[in-house]
């Protein structure tokens, strides 16, 4: 078969072979009306419409109707080297580890990190292999990956949903740069379960900030869980905090001005009085005064090894951790209080209001006051209604 494209010829066999004299040179067929004829000529024609099928496909992908681009075609010639899945994964991270600081926080690069390993570990375990192309990703993948993650894994539901989430990240970026012909997430539902978090209520606040311990060193895991039990600040954001970092707010007061660590964002608090007494106590701490710190806050393992220890001398079940201290403050010092869920949204430095809800659980107190107000205008209806006889 001969096929002539702007002065260029291509000439490929048809593999097909008969007599000379069973040839016709003017019909470019078989002569003939037998089996064999009727076999090849149709076999003929299928190479002739598959010559202007692939001239069709050329000029609907918009690219050069060449005699290289129909040669590609023909020859099923791979032009470009398969996108692997891992190696845009890590390209990904190196990106995000350059902007660590700037639009990302260490925590959230090393999270992809891990995501990339276990995405490796998968691909051993299903395949045995060390990558694999992304045109493979298809639904079995993602849910075989769930799978994985909470049976070889051992994560619970919610952690393997934000490892999903990480690798979804990854496949949005090959979606949206065309390099996938379909989502291999399309009727994949990712649900977080609700758990309970624990808070410490207000009759354990005062239990652990009344108790005084032997070792100076509780003593000063006890103040930094206080403080961050009357600020909301995270233990990353606890332990960066400068003395520059506070200064005068709009009523006069002293603030706390600084940027969460986790999401970047800006954050303002009042200092309430039992979280500048803390302040004050530490105000000559050596570790401070040096550092230029407002704490002398220890490491996050040891922070929690020694709340444990303080739990246990104050007769608290609860399981505490410096987490525990942020859902103190959302619930039992601010919206017991009356802080609106909106005002406690934005003193934790969240973004939107579903984030503090997941934190800010009404409770029953708040819903025996609120309920409290609605009972006394029902009575107070009630007997205005007896005293005037309707």
């Amino acid at each position: 078969m001969r096929v002539t494209l702007g002065g260029e010829r291509f000439e490929v066999t048809t593999k097909v072979y008969i007599r000379e004299e069973q040839w016709s040179t003017e019909a470019g067929k078989m002569k003939g009306n037998s089996e064999e004829a009727k076999r090849t000529n149709s076999l003929l024609d299928a190479m002739r419409v598959r010559a202007f099928d692939y001239q069709r496909e050329i000029l609907n992908e918009g690219k050069p109707l060449t005699m290289d681009t129909f040669k590609v075609k023909w020859l099923d010639i791979v032009t470009e080297r398969p996108r692997m899945l891992l190696e845009i994964f890590e390209h990904h991270n190196k990106q995000m580890k350059e902007l660590v600081g700037k639009e990302f926080s260490p925590l959230t690069y090393e999270r992809y990190k891990t995501s990339k390993s276990h995405t490796h570990d998968f691909l051993k375990w299903k395949y045995n292999i060390n990558d694999m192309n992304i045109n493979d990703l298809n639904f079995e993948f993602i849910t075989d990956y769930e799978f994985w993650l909470k049976s070889e894994r051992k994560c619970d539901h919610n952690t393997s949903m934000k490892y999903l989430s990480n690798f979804k990240k990854i496949v949005n970026i090959c979606l949206k740069n065309g390099w996938l012909p379909r989502n291999p997430f399309l009727g994949y539902k990712m649900t977080k379960r609700e758990i309970e978090r624990p808070y410490l209520s207000q009759e354990e606040l005062s239990a652990i900030s009344a108790k005084t311990f032997q070792a100076a060193r509780i003593n000063q895991v006890r103040d930094i869980f206080l403080f961050c039990c009357y600020t909301g600040l995270a233990y990353a954001d606890v332990k960066k905090l400068t003395r520059s970092e506070i200064a005068t707010g709009i009523d006069g007061e002293k603030w706390i001005f600084t940027h969460r660590q986790k999401t970047e964002s800006a954050t303002r608090l009042p200092l309430l009085p039992p979280a500048q007494e803390i302040l004050d106590r530490y105000k000559e701490h050596v570790q401070c005064i040096n550092n230029g710190l407002l704490l002398p806050v220890l490491s996050n393992q040891k922070m929690n090894t020694y709340l444990k220890e303080i739990a246990d001398a104050c007769n608290i079940i609860k399981k505490m951790t410096m987490h525990t201290a942020r859902h103190t403050f959302a619930t039992t010092v601010t919206l017991t209080n009356g802080v609106p869920i909106e005002t406690v949204s934005k003193l934790l430095g969240h973004k939107n209001l579903k984030t503090t809800q997941h934190y800010a659980k009404i409770l029953d107190l708040k819903v025996s006051q609120d309920m409290s107000m609605l009972r006394s205008k029902f009575t107070v209806t009630r007997i205005e209604k007896t005293e005037t006889g309707t």
